[in-house]
Protein backbone atom coordinates (compact mmCIF):
# COMPACT_ATOMS: atom_id res chain seq x y z
CA UNK A 1 0.00 0.00 0.00
CA UNK A 2 1.20 3.25 -0.80
CA UNK A 3 2.32 5.69 2.29
CA UNK A 4 3.81 9.18 2.36
CA UNK A 5 5.66 9.06 5.75
CA UNK A 6 6.46 12.08 7.69
CA UNK A 7 9.13 13.06 10.30
CA UNK A 8 10.96 15.59 12.18
CA UNK A 9 7.96 17.54 13.44
CA UNK A 10 8.29 19.26 17.25
CA UNK A 11 8.08 21.65 20.04
CA UNK A 12 10.69 24.78 19.44
CA UNK A 13 10.17 28.60 20.78
CA UNK A 14 9.95 31.56 18.63
CA UNK A 15 12.59 32.27 16.50
CA UNK A 16 13.61 28.76 16.27
CA UNK A 17 14.18 26.27 13.50
CA UNK A 18 12.69 22.44 12.42
CA UNK A 19 13.27 20.51 9.44
CA UNK A 20 10.56 18.38 8.51
CA UNK A 21 10.94 15.56 6.17
CA UNK A 22 8.41 12.93 3.53
CA UNK A 23 9.53 10.23 1.62
CA UNK A 24 6.65 8.17 0.14
CA UNK A 25 6.58 4.22 -0.37
CA UNK A 26 6.58 2.26 -3.64
CA UNK A 27 6.39 5.45 -5.56
CA UNK A 28 6.11 4.86 -9.26
CA UNK A 29 5.69 8.27 -10.75
CA UNK A 30 8.48 9.68 -12.53
CA UNK A 31 7.38 12.97 -12.32
CA UNK A 32 5.48 14.49 -9.64
CA UNK A 33 4.45 17.28 -7.76
CA UNK A 34 5.06 16.83 -3.83
CA UNK A 35 3.79 19.80 -1.24
CA UNK A 36 3.63 20.89 1.96
CA UNK A 37 0.10 21.71 3.88
CA UNK A 38 -0.28 22.61 7.33
CA UNK A 39 -3.92 22.88 9.66
CA UNK A 40 -4.84 23.85 12.72
CA UNK A 41 -8.01 22.72 14.61
CA UNK A 42 -11.11 24.76 13.02
CA UNK A 43 -9.36 25.67 10.34
CA UNK A 44 -8.95 24.46 6.11
CA UNK A 45 -5.94 23.00 5.50
CA UNK A 46 -3.58 25.41 3.67
CA UNK A 47 -0.65 25.16 1.26
CA UNK A 48 2.66 26.47 2.72
CA UNK A 49 5.16 25.16 -0.28
CA UNK A 50 5.38 23.14 -3.31
CA UNK A 51 8.50 21.73 -5.34
CA UNK A 52 8.02 20.17 -8.75
CA UNK A 53 10.42 17.42 -10.63
CA UNK A 54 12.28 20.41 -11.74
CA UNK A 55 12.82 22.14 -8.68
CA UNK A 56 10.54 25.42 -9.31
CA UNK A 57 9.16 26.02 -5.61
CA UNK A 58 6.21 28.14 -4.61
CA UNK A 59 5.20 29.28 -1.30
CA UNK A 60 2.56 30.53 1.09
CA UNK A 61 3.32 34.77 1.78
CA UNK A 62 3.28 33.95 5.18
CA UNK A 63 5.91 31.91 4.94
CA UNK A 64 8.01 33.41 2.14
CA UNK A 65 11.86 33.94 3.56
CA UNK A 66 11.42 31.61 6.34
CA UNK A 67 10.87 28.29 5.06
CA UNK A 68 12.68 26.24 2.60
CA UNK A 69 11.08 23.79 0.33
CA UNK A 70 13.39 21.03 -1.78
CA UNK A 71 13.31 17.56 -2.71
CA UNK A 72 16.33 14.67 -3.34
CA UNK A 73 14.62 12.56 -6.71
CA UNK A 74 17.04 9.76 -5.79
CA UNK A 75 16.12 9.37 -2.72
CA UNK A 76 12.29 10.32 -3.24
CA UNK A 77 12.15 12.71 0.07
CA UNK A 78 10.70 15.57 0.12
CA UNK A 79 12.10 18.69 2.63
CA UNK A 80 10.98 22.03 5.03
CA UNK A 81 13.08 23.88 6.49
CA UNK A 82 11.66 26.25 8.68
CA UNK A 83 13.87 28.77 10.35
CA UNK A 84 12.21 32.04 11.91
CA UNK A 85 9.28 30.17 13.56
CA UNK A 86 6.07 31.99 14.89
CA UNK A 87 3.52 30.82 17.00
CA UNK A 88 1.21 31.51 14.14
CA UNK A 89 3.24 28.36 12.75
CA UNK A 90 2.00 25.86 15.16
CA UNK A 91 -0.19 23.43 12.88
CA UNK A 92 -0.28 19.35 11.87
CA UNK A 93 1.65 19.74 8.83
CA UNK A 94 1.02 17.43 6.08
CA UNK A 95 2.95 16.17 3.12
CA UNK A 96 1.17 15.50 -0.30
CA UNK A 97 2.16 14.02 -3.79
CA UNK A 98 0.56 13.44 -6.82
CA UNK A 99 1.84 12.57 -10.21
CA UNK A 100 2.44 15.41 -12.89
CA UNK A 101 3.13 19.11 -13.21
CA UNK A 102 2.24 21.23 -10.25
CA UNK A 103 2.28 23.86 -11.86
CA UNK A 104 0.60 25.24 -15.29
CA UNK A 105 0.04 29.04 -16.10
CA UNK A 106 1.13 30.11 -12.96
CA UNK A 107 3.68 29.07 -10.22
CA UNK A 108 1.88 28.80 -7.15
CA UNK A 109 1.24 26.27 -4.36
CA UNK A 110 -1.51 23.62 -5.80
CA UNK A 111 -5.18 23.35 -3.64
CA UNK A 112 -5.07 20.18 -1.79
CA UNK A 113 -7.77 18.66 -4.19
CA UNK A 114 -4.91 18.22 -7.04
CA UNK A 115 -3.24 15.88 -4.88
CA UNK A 116 -4.48 12.40 -3.94
CA UNK A 117 -1.55 11.07 -1.72
CA UNK A 118 -1.68 12.06 1.80
CA UNK A 119 1.02 11.78 4.96
CA UNK A 120 -0.75 11.27 8.28
CA UNK A 121 0.90 14.39 9.51
CA UNK A 122 3.23 16.02 12.04
CA UNK A 123 2.54 18.38 14.78
CA UNK A 124 4.74 21.41 14.98
CA UNK A 125 4.33 23.47 17.81
CA UNK A 126 5.85 26.51 18.16
CA UNK A 127 5.71 28.53 21.82
CA UNK A 128 6.37 32.07 22.19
Amino acid sequence: QFQLMESGGGSVQAGGSLNLSCTPSRWSYTRYCMAWFRQTPGKEREGVASIDADGVTAYAESVKGRFTVSRDNAKNTLYLEMSSLRSEDTAMYYCAAEGGSCYYDTVYVPPTSDFGYWGQGTQVTVSP
